[in-house]
């Protein structure tokens, strides 16, 4: 999207009572929507989800954090992920070694960064992937009144999601994931991690994103809920990603749509998925019903609940547009 559709974007979200924007680094750097988002409006909370971290030095991220939390008076918070191979290396064509073990050298120097900008000690960060030990007072920024800068990282592993329970402030949940994944395989980890570092596990905020897929009728949910099989695929593809499908018994189903993507097969790879597995990830049903079931599912684990495919639900059909801003009115008043 253009910056002026951005913000145009956020202002109608606004209205219609969503109480964030969460941005995702795809084919557009995140920073400047962001900043067009936060010039038109006042109350969204805005967030990277995620930006990726890899390629950038955490010094790089520290300064674009701390510069957006000024300008949006302290409604941003930056999420960060670590990309797969292949992305980092023949994408952006930067260092990939072992993703949790970088990760954490990755949060400990942009935390350093942060506290060297807060004048609470030299920068002074002996990583074996990230060592930084200048900052002369010509380049460090100036403080400001919003320096509690909240870092979340995307994690789907056991090592990561332990990473995010023992240094994160929160963590961004896969987008393609099932009950059973969330209370056998993140939580536990979660936890692990937390207790590593003396935390409370209940200290760490969760920002799920969830397939929403709503309508009245089969014929007015249909394009949706085909776009969600599409995506469930694609996500379902990754070979790191198998056990979302194996611990549901649909074991193979991985190695099945990782060849047929490989042959470019998009609408075997969506045939593979069929309704019994998509009711695992997807949450659909009626206007009237769709904020309750989000509400059920996710109360006790979601921090923050992101709507993935709504933007795109409601730039199809803009009607849809006030329904789901009541949607999002029902789950921020839930208890």
């Amino acid at each position: 999207m253009t910056w002026d559709g951005i913000a145009t974007a956020a202002q109608e979200l606004e209205a219609l009572g969503f109480s964030g924007m969460l941005f995702t680094e795809a084919v557009q750097v995140p920073w400047m929507s962001i900043a067009a988002a936060a010039r038109a409006t006042t109350t969204l909370e805005l967030s990277t989800g995620i930006a990726v971290a890899f390629p950038r030095s955490p010094m790089i991220s520290a300064q674009v954090a701390w510069e957006l939390a000024r300008e949006t008076r302290g409604r941003f918070r930056l999420g960060i992920g670590s990309q797969v191979k292949g992305h980092v290396t023949r994408r952006y064509s930067s260092l990939f070694d072992k993703p949790a073990a970088q990760m954490r050298d990755y949060v400990q120097a942009f935390r350093a960064c942060i506290a060297a900008f807060r004048r609470e000690a030299k920068l002074h960060h002996e990583g074996p992937y990230y060592p930084m030990n200048l900052l002369p007072r010509e380049f460090a920024p100036a403080r400001h009144d919003y320096e509690d800068i909240k870092l979340d990282i995307s994690a789907v592993g056991p090592l990561m999601c332990r990473l995010a329970g023992e240094l994160a402030d929160g963590l961004h949940v896969h987008p393609m994931h099932s009950l059973h994944y969330i209370h056998n395989r993140l939580l536990p980890a979660v936890a692990k991690g937390a207790e590593l570092a003396g935390r409370d596990a209940a200290e760490i905020d969760l920002i799920v994103p969830a397939f929403a897929v709503a309508g009245d009728s089969p014929e007015e949910r249909a394009p949706m809920l085909e776009r969600a099989r599409m995506q469930v695929a694609f996500y379902g593809s990754t070979p790191n990603y198998h056990f979302q499908f194996d611990d549901l018994g649909y074991t193979g189903t991985t190695q099945t749509l990782n060849e047929l993507m490989r042959k470019g097969d998009s609408a075997a790879m969506a045939a593979q998925i069929s309704d019994e597995m998509l009711e695992h990830f997807v949450v659909v049903g009626r206007w009237d019903d769709i904020a309750d079931q989000l509400i059920e599912r996710y109360r006790g684990i979601a921090s923050r609940l992101a709507m993935y495919l709504t933007a795109e639900a409601m730039h199809r059909n803009p009607a849809t547009a006030p329904k789901w801003g009541e949607v999002a009115r029902a789950v921020l008043k839930a208890p």
